[in-house]
């Protein structure tokens, strides 16, 4: 299974507005129903409900969340999403620039199957702290 990086790019522009509709749900209609993403090695969130809960703490974490894609290239069904987010912490208001990833596996119908997210927690902690780079 192969997928045109116009078809790619599609994908990216839905997940993207997915996340920054502020709605959950949205970012988990992005995946397959039985999808699992893992963040940073941690516990992987598995199936919708799950997913849903995922990005419910990250938009509580950090509310005026934007994402941007800054890339997605793919081989087969291997797809690497590449992405910043900026906004503010919720509790201490300070503001964040966070650039990861994420690897996904993708179904024939486009849906996201598995994906392994990544970025540098310790970088994320100095900014919520306020300390910077």
């Amino acid at each position: 299974m192969s997928f045109s990086q116009q078809s790619l790019e599609e994908l990216a522009r839905k997940y993207t507005e997915a996340w920054n509709s502020g709605v959950p749900e949205n970012v988990a209609y992005c995946h397959d129903l039985s999808s699992r993403i893992t963040i940073n090695n941690g516990e992987p969130s598995v199936g919708h409900t799950e997913l849903t809960a995922m990005a419910a703490g990250f938009h509580a974490d950090v509310p005026d969340l934007k994402l941007q894609c800054d890339g997605i290239r793919g081989a087969g069904g291997h797809v690497v999403y590449m992405w910043t987010f900026t906004g503010h912490h919720a509790e201490t208001g300070n503001p964040l620039n966070v650039r990861g990833w994420e690897e996904w596996e993708i179904n024939v119908e486009m849906k996201i199957m598995s994906s392994l997210g990544w970025f540098d927690g310790e970088e994320y902690q100095r900014q919520v702290d306020g300390e910077g780079s």
